[in-house]
């Protein structure tokens, strides 16, 4: 497998969605916790990018081995394109995730326990996403498990690696005694939350762009996503009302204390997310309609790190 085909195989320009939760967690780390550990970060951020170079590789695996339709198989699905080996690919995705294993692990080791229980969670929910019986991914509530689980999972993560020594929420565990114990902040849990909705709701709206886009596709290949349920007028409502409150979130969180009055940065790219809105309902169901949701997410997040660094540099002056 060539190196081209490699990085097609895990949608390599796919990864910004990642990127953005841990870029957006290290900074509120700093912003609101006022604590980083650099080393872990690094870690951790090879660890998160390898787990989901492997949750794309089983997605493409799994759309090759499902499809009903012979002309997606073997000329849009890189697999069945490319003319790669099945065991190719399962190897690739077993190394990748025996990868994955080790650093979190390691990470486990020198954090904590409550690392290894969230990073079970996530892994769980990123493999069956696109694998087993009855993958997450061709069920309604695909936009939930993506959103919440990069969104939310990957931010929560990276703030925990970084403010171990505050012990925001950690899981104490007694194997003598057979006892354990989770302990944190309620209000620095609800901060958290607050501060990764935005992440959710433009990740959902990635998803939710891809399955509006697809509709006719997924219903012949047998994926009822959530707008085979609610339709496609409905599905564009709700990727309007997502993106739109992710502009509500950001304003709640300055509101209670989350973040200082840079973070308004982030209403200066309201216009232009408007315009990409509205062209994005036209150009349904157009292929080039997905690239709407990248562009929102890419704009959106890339603002809101920008107003995080701001409110940082602000509490130093």
């Amino acid at each position: 497998m060539s190196l081209s085909v490699f990085l097609e195989v895990v949608e390599i320009r796919t990864k910004v969605a990642s990127v953005f939760p841990f870029i957006m967690g290290v900074l509120f780390s700093l912003v609101y916790f006022h604590e980083i550990h650099p080393l872990n970060t690094a870690i951790f951020f090879l660890g998160m990018l390898l787990f989901d170079l492997t949750t794309t590789s089983i997605n493409n695996y799994m759309d090759f081995k499902k499809a009903k339709s012979e002309t997606y198989k073997y000329q849009h699905n890189v697999i069945g394109r490319e003319n790669i080996s099945e065991a190719t690919v399962r190897n690739l995705i077993f190394a990748m995730l025996a990868g994955t294993l080790l650093i979190g692990l390691y990470l486990t080791f020198v954090t904590g326990w409550l690392l290894l229980v969230m990073g079970l969670v996530v892994c769980f929910i990123g493999v069956f996403y696109t694998f087993g019986p009855i993958p997450l991914s061709r069920m309604p509530l695909g936009e939930v498990f993506s959103g919440v689980t990069m969104g939310l999972g990957i931010f929560a993560i990276t703030i925990y690696i970084n403010t171990i020594d505050q012990k925001v929420f950690y899981l104490a565990l007694d194997f003598v005694n057979g006892t354990f114990g989770l302990v944190g902040n309620l209000w620095a849990v609800c901060a958290i939350v607050l501060a990764s909705l935005p992440l959710i709701f433009t990740i959902a709206d990635i998803m939710l762009a891809n399955n509006l886009r697809d509709l006719e596709a997924d219903i012949e290949n047998h994926r009822y996503t959530l707008v085979y349920y609610i339709g496609r007028e409905a599905g564009i409502r709700l990727f309007q009302g997502m993106m739109l409150a992710s502009y509500a979130a950001i304003l709640l969180g300055l509101l209670f204390g989350l973040f200082q009055w840079p973070i308004l940065l982030v209403f200066l790219t309201l216009p232009k997310i408007r315009q990409n809105l509205k062209e994005h309902q036209v150009s349904l169901p157009h292929p080039r309609s997905f690239g709407y949701s990248i562009k929102n997410m890419i704009l959106f997040n890339s603002s809101y790190a920008l107003g995080l660094l701001f409110c940082l540099l602000w509490q130093l002056l």
